[in-house]
């Protein structure tokens, strides 16, 4: 299986509620929100702007892009969320870290994820091929993909009797995707190492310190913003400390990585772009419905 395959499309896009956008602006806005910094989206603004224009949407000429950035905050979510919607954007696409800030927020505006976790485990859709409501998006499904890399480091370090793995406990399922390493590593009959991390630079020090004070010679570095957001940082630290580590995002292996396993990112914002093109889409074909039918009310007037 090719590792783009990884990515599941949810659902598509519905006929989203009139009454919300019957009044459509002349360029469409969409609000792009990331829980980390625009330094490290770089690579994903570019995918999500191709995908918007394969689908007939180029930022400044006809759709409009309003970025908000947490940068590892998890506290300023909220707020950026209520200023997008404020704005009145017409979508708003996020992802895992920032999903739940939005949806406790709002249920109208159009919303696109793209996540790491299970949508359903996670409470965002009840059906995978039907979402319903007001949301939509991609999902790398990083449950599966985490047993998958605790297999691929225990071939590569047969010896490990203790595998560890990075936790950032911040990001949302963090809970669901332990489950699964803790069924990867009783497959295995190895032991699992816990290596809990928080929102500070520092705490990836510690737990590294930690790692190497019990001599864990083997490491899965799962997905999630937040650690990738500090790569460079965990690379060098599993060097530093002479842990082989296996990684979701290839991302670290540009970064002096050994190795990674796992969907790629940009071919998820892609997808995303294209998604979003679809909603503006459907919008503008209900404006226009909406616009047509009261000028047909006023000559009946």
């Amino acid at each position: 299986m090719r590792r783009r395959d990884l990515i599941t499309l949810i659902g598509g896009t519905v006929a989203w509620p009139l009454a919300v956008h019957a009044q459509q602006r002349p360029m469409p806005t969409v609000g792009f929100l990331r829980s980390t910094s625009r330094e490290d989206s770089t690579r994903l603004i570019t995918a999500f702007q191709q995908g918007l224009k394969l689908g007939g949407y180029i930022e400044g000429e006809n759709v409009a892009i309003e970025y908000r950035w947490a940068d590892n905050q998890v506290n300023r979510q909220p707020a950026l969320v209520e200023d997008l919607v404020n704005r009145h954007v017409d979508v708003i696409v996020a992802n895992q870290a920032s999903a739940a800030a939005f949806l406790a927020a709002n249920k109208t505006i159009p919303f696109v994820f793209v996540i790491g976790g299970d949508p359903i485990k996670l409470g965002y859709v009840s059906n995978l091929s039907r979402p319903g409501g007001n949301i939509t998006g991609l999902t790398f499904l990083e449950e599966t993909v985490v047993s998958k890399h605790f297999q691929i480091i225990h071939d590569l370090v047969p010896k490990a009797a203790v595998i560890a793995i990075l936790n950032h406990s911040a990001t949302s399922g963090a809970e669901l995707v332990l489950q699964d390493v803790q069924n990867a590593a009783r497959a295995l009959g190895v032991q699992l190492e816990i290596a809990n991390v928080g929102n500070e630079d520092r705490d990836l020090e510690t737990a590294f310190a930690s790692l190497a004070q019990k001599n864990i010679r083997a490491l899965v570095v799962p997905g999630g913003a937040f650690l990738l957001s500090h790569r460079s940082q965990i690379v060098a630290l599993a060097a530093r400390n002479s842990i082989p580590a296996i990684y979701a995002d290839r991302e670290y292996v540009a970064a002096g990585g050994l190795l990674s396993y796992g969907p790629i990112q940009t071919e998820a914002y892609r997808g995303a772009g294209i998604y979003v093109s679809k909603i503006l889409k459907v919008l503008n074909r209900q404006s226009c419905q909406s616009t047509s039918q009261q000028n047909s009310s006023s000559y009946l007037i």
